[in-house]
């Protein structure tokens, strides 16, 4: 297969991938299809603190590696021949999966918002989630925590 060809598909695999993760709703009002039809524990209490905070995933950074290794290498092998060719895709690899890696934790990094909840039964519990633009929460609100699980999701008091 032409270089040029390999190199043009894990340039477009890897947007693919990349955007197919992006596509998403990561806000508290989307579900996943094994969460319908699952009972949910609704606990009810006040806002007592909001601290903003930076999540982090793992996907994009491995997926950024892998493919910035791999494009770097063939890119690298371009140069020169014989051994120079090697130590070109060697060095071109390693490059590239160290920028693949920092383009890969930045595009899965995003804001969130870790939430101090005084509940109604005078426990208090905390829960990180991603900050949604259109509910913004203070202190002093009223909120629903849907639990299931291990998972919880906040959401304005109906």
């Amino acid at each position: 297969m032409n270089k040029n060809v390999l190199v043009s598909l894990l340039v477009v695999t890897t947007l693919g991938l990349g955007l197919t993760g992006c596509a998403q709703n990561p806000y508290g009002n989307a579900y996943n299809v094994s969460d319908a039809r699952q009972i949910q524990t609704v606990l009810t209490g006040t806002i007592t603190k909001l601290d903003a905070v930076t999540i982090q995933g793992d996907a994009g950074n491995t997926i950024g590696t892998i493919a910035g290794g791999a494009i770097g290498a063939l890119l690298g092998s371009e140069i020169g021949g014989g051994t120079g060719s090697a130590i070109a895709a060697i060095g071109g690899g390693v490059v590239g999966s160290m920028v693949g890696s920092k383009t890969g934790q930045a595009a899965d990094t995003s804001q969130g918002v870790n939430i101090v909840i005084q509940l109604d039964s005078g426990r208090t519990i905390a829960i990180v989630q991603q900050v949604n633009p259109d509910v913004i929460f203070s202190v002093g609100e009223r909120v629903d925590i849907y639990q299931q699980g291990s998972t919880a999701r906040v959401v304005p008091a109906s």
